[in-house]
Formats: structure tokens, sequence, C-alpha cells
């Protein structure tokens, strides 16, 4: 009986792993491009800095036992999130604007042109649907809200940035998608055809129009959406119009790429930068709290934009600390530098320095 069992439940794993959402490694002409870069070393994607799966002093076992069993106070709120629905078919196009839908996912306006940044809509944020499930209040955005798209971006290939159910729903509004290298294999597994994915490497200059140039820059992180990690890239964006300089900073733990990219392309506008689902035993990936007002400095920006947190629990600590800690931290700070903390769905306009945003979070329990 025991036997029959193992039986069955391997072949019930091997079943689920064959769903099209787990994509597919790159292969082929793909990866005879990926092996031709100077991030690709030893069969796999690198850091610029030697970057360890967990820091020093932690233990898988330990790890994976804490996330199992260890008991976190409020990990998950038990009040519904506050949210405003914007409806982005009638925002004007020529407004410069952004909304953002919890976690790293958001939506952009600038010269006339609509941007999605990692998009997830489908209520979760792991291989195994149900599993990580977003805050109640969180999820109140569908592809259906969404208009017709002139440029997906996309920072790496986890699922709580590349979903599966919500790219298959966006797919007849997107004109273009900008990926990391490898990542276009899922996209093309996925029906996407391969004329519209533009896939590059760190250091890439993309000239969209004559308003409009986005560059993809080094982030500290890793990718893979199996057991294979680190065969596609991982990106962040820097995105230039006129008068305008924005930084799409993908997941990222600190390293000296933040300084580098703001004395290259600074000073920016808006830096939004990954704040949240952190934890010391992979600080080298996520940045810490204190990392994001080390980063904010260096990248130079006017105002920063903390995301990657308040939709899903995957980390150990209270769903809102990383909006509190950033915000003591930053105005403790030598130089406080404005943050832009919006609820789900409000709008931010881009070009307003003067904008005030409420945090929302305080008595959300």
């Amino acid at each position: 009986m025991t036997l029959t069992l193992i039986i069955l439940l391997f072949a019930i794993l091997i079943l689920v792993s064959q769903h099209p959402r787990y994509g597919k490694k790159p292969s082929g002409e793909r990866l005879a491009l990926i092996q031709k870069s100077p991030n690709y070393k030893n069969g796999k994607f690198e850091n610029q800095s030697f970057t360890p799966e967990l820091a020093e002093g932690y233990s898988f076992s330990k790890v994976f036992f804490d996330f199992l069993f260890k008991k976190v106070d409020r990990k998950t709120p038990t009040d519904i999130i506050p949210s405003v629905k914007t409806n982005l078919h009638e925002l004007p196009v020529d407004q410069d604007v952004l909304v953002w839908f919890g976690h790293s996912s958001y939506y952009i306006q600038l010269e006339g042109k609509r941007f999605l940044i990692d998009p997830v809509f489908s209520g979760n944020a792991s291989p195994i649907y149900g599993t990580t499930k977003a805050f109640k209040g969180t999820d109140i955005y569908s592809a259906n809200d969404i208009p017709e798209i002139d440029y997906l971006l996309i920072t790496h290939d986890h699922y709580d940035h590349l979903d599966y159910a919500t790219i298959k729903q966006l797919q007849p509004k997107i004109k273009k998608i900008v990926c990391a290298l490898g990542v276009g294999s899922h996209l093309e597994f996925w029906k996407f055809p391969k004329e519209i994915i533009i896939e590059k490497d760190w250091n890439e200059k993309i000239e969209l129009d004559q308003n409009l140039t986005l560059y993809t820059t080094p982030s500290r992180h890793f990718s893979g959406r199996s057991i294979d990690r680190c065969n596609t890239l991982w990106t962040s964006f820097v995105l230039e119009a006129n008068n305008f300089k924005m930084y799409l900073g993908g997941d990222s733990g600190y390293d000296t790429h933040y300084a580098e990219i703001g004395n290259k392309f600074g000073p920016f506008d808006i830096a939004l930068l990954d704040n949240g689902q952190y934890n010391p035993a992979w600080k080298y990936i996520h940045n810490l709290p204190e990392d994001v007002i080390k980063a904010m400095k260096e990248i130079k920006a006017k105002r920063v934009f903390p995301v990657h947190n308040s939709k899903f629990p995957l980390s150990l600590h209270s769903w809102d600390e990383p909006l509190i800690k950033v915000t003591e931290l930053n105005a403790a700070s030598e130089n406080p530098i404005p943050l832009i903390t919006p609820k789900i769905g409000e709008v931010v306009e881009l070009r307003n320095e003067n904008q005030e945003f409420q945090q929302w979070w305080k008595g959300v329990r």
C-alpha cells in the first residue's frame, strides 16, 4: 500500500510538472546566444558579485523549518487592505501616471505609451495555485481592467513576477514584450510571437520611439521556475523620457550596482526599489529596509517608491513591517527622500513632485 501511494504521488508530481505554467528552459539558438553572454558562466547566469543562496550562519534546513513552522505575528492581515479602483480604460493616455497593483506589479503611462510591469492578477504567487494567496482586498484588478499595452516589461521569471494565468489572459492586449535573456523561452512556449519579444542582456539600450528609451541594467537576484536555477537572466530597467527618468528596480539585494547605475544614469525622478519579503537569511537577493535607504541615496533618486510588499506572504515578517521600517528609517536619515506610498489602484502623478500620500497601512490589522 505504501509503495502504491508513493508511486501515485510521484505520478501526480510528474503530471503537475507538465503544466505549461512552469514554462520552458532555453534551448537551441536562444541557449547559444545566452552562452555568449559575459554574465553566463559555468552553465548559469551569475550576479556581478559573488552571491550565496543563503547568508552566512544560515542553513537550508533551518530556513525551511522556520518557513513551515515559525509563528509570525500578523504575517497575513486580518483586515481587508484598503484600495482604490481606478478605471485605467478611462485614463487619458497623455497623462503621465503610475498605478500600483500591489507587490511588484504596476502600470505606467508615459509619453503617450502604456507599460505594464510584472503583472500578477491570479491572486497567487507560487507554481501551485492556491498555496500563496493574495491578501484580502489586494486582488482587485484583472486582465479585463487593463487597456491595450504597448510594452510589457518582465524583470525575471519568478512566479510572483511572471504569472502564466495573467500573461495568457493579457496576451491579446500586448503589442511588445521586453525581458532579459532566456525569459523569451517561456513566452514563446506560451504562444507569444517571437517577433514581439525583445530579449536583452544587461547594459543594453532599446530605443522605443523618439521620446522614450529603455535600458537594461543589473540587479542582484536569481531566477528559475523549477529546480533549474539561473538559466534565465534577471534585470532592472531605466526608463528615460523627455526630461524625466525612472529606475524600475525589480527584485534585488544590495550591491555596488546601485551606485554604478546612479552614477551612469542618475539622478532619477522616481526609483522603484525592492522593499519587502526580505529576511536576513537571504539578504543578498532582497534588500533589507536599511539597504533600501542606502540604495535610494546611491541611485540618486528624487522620490522613491518602495515595492515588493503588501500583497503576498512570502517571508517571515509582519505584512506591514516593510512600509513601517522604510518610512521610519528614511525619516531618521540625513536628507530624507520623499516616499511614494499609494494605496493599490491610486493614481501616482509621475511629474508631480509635490503629490502627497497617506500612510494607509496604519490601523490595518
